[in-house]
This record gives structure tokens, sequence and C-alpha cells, in this order.
């Protein structure tokens, strides 16, 4: 996803117009020309109006940035914004083990799945990762994306979650993440 439509997005999960946005920049309101155009790609931020972006609306710097897929924090971001564009498109689990088999005693190498609702008419295509400290990131990613499915959180709290990240990774919820991305409960 590009910046400009990142911005955007964020931009609308805050409840700010383009008037609000350029003011809390210290632009005007009469700017709110310039937001359009950072959200259209016409016009980039310059670093200093980048650095006031991420402190307004509140995100952590690898939401804006362009990533290129060079580390496992930009993988992430990827998948991140593609999720947000098609919410739909990807499926992501974790590979559950058959009961009682063993593991590498067969050639057999395929992957199979029951077929069910959840899945396509035709088989799925798919991939796994092993590089380390995006498994541990990935897993993460599953437990907070079953948490949204369940009701346990909301839309809100996970699209906050994915823009703090990686400042609000919490293991699962196993720690405390520097940055709280949960709706406090009024009690």
């Amino acid at each position: 996803m590009q910046v400009g439509k990142k911005i955007k997005r964020i931009r609308k999960h805050r409840k700010l117009s383009q008037a609000q946005l350029a003011v809390l920049l210290g632009y005007g309101e009469t700017a709110q020309a310039r937001i359009g155009q950072f959200e259209t790609g016409y016009r980039s931020p310059n670093n200093e109006t980048m650095e006031k972006l991420l402190e307004v609306l509140d995100c952590d710097p690898l939401a804006l940035k362009d990533v290129s897929g060079d580390d496992a924090s930009e993988l992430m971001e990827i998948f991140f914004w593609i999720e947000e564009e098609n919410p739909d498109m990807m499926k992501i689990f974790q590979f559950q083990r058959i009961p009682g088999e063993r593991v590498n005693t067969t050639d057999d190498t395929g992957v199979y799945y029951h077929d069910n609702d959840y899945w396509p008419a035709h088989s799925p295509y798919g991939f796994w990762l092993d590089y380390g400290l995006l498994n541990t990131f990935l897993e993460e990613w599953v437990f907070h994306r079953e948490e949204l499915a369940q009701g346990i959180i909301t839309k809100e709290e996970y699209f906050e979650w994915k823009i703090g990240w990686p400042k609000t990774i919490d293991d699962c919820n196993k720690r405390i993440p520097a940055k709280d991305w949960r709706k406090k409960k009024n009690t």
C-alpha cells in the first residue's frame, strides 16, 4: 500500500478530517488540500512533516514506511497492509500436526486440509516462512486475529495493534506491550 493511502486509512481510523489533520500538523484549516495531495501521492511529506504525522496519527514509523521486504519487520508491514486492502484475501493460521503421526517418517511432503466452508472450492495454494523472528511475529498475528474472530478484541483494537507494531508486541498476551493498544474497559 502506498504511503498516502496509509496516511488516509490511519487518519480515518483516528476520526480526523483532512482539515483537522492539517491544523494538527500546523498548516491551518485552509491547507486540507495538502493532506489530500499526500493521500493521493501527488506530494510526499518531507522528513519534518513525516515526524509530525507519526506523532499526530500516533503510529509506529514502520506503519508509514515505504517497505521493500528486506527484513522480517518490513515483511510484517507488507502483510498488514495487504490485509487492510483485501481483508478476506489472506487466510493466516498455524498448521496442526495430525495426532499420533511422527515427523519426518515419510517422503510425503503434501499438506492436506479438511474440506469445509472456510476453504475455497478449489485447492488453495500456500507457503510457510521459516524465518526465525518472523515465525514469532506470525504466531502473535494469528493469536490476535483469532481474538478478533472471537470478538475478544474489536476491529479498531486490531488495527491499533497493527499500526503500533512492533511497540504493541505482547507475546500473545504474555507480557505488557511497550504501547497499550487495547481500549480501556469502563467498569
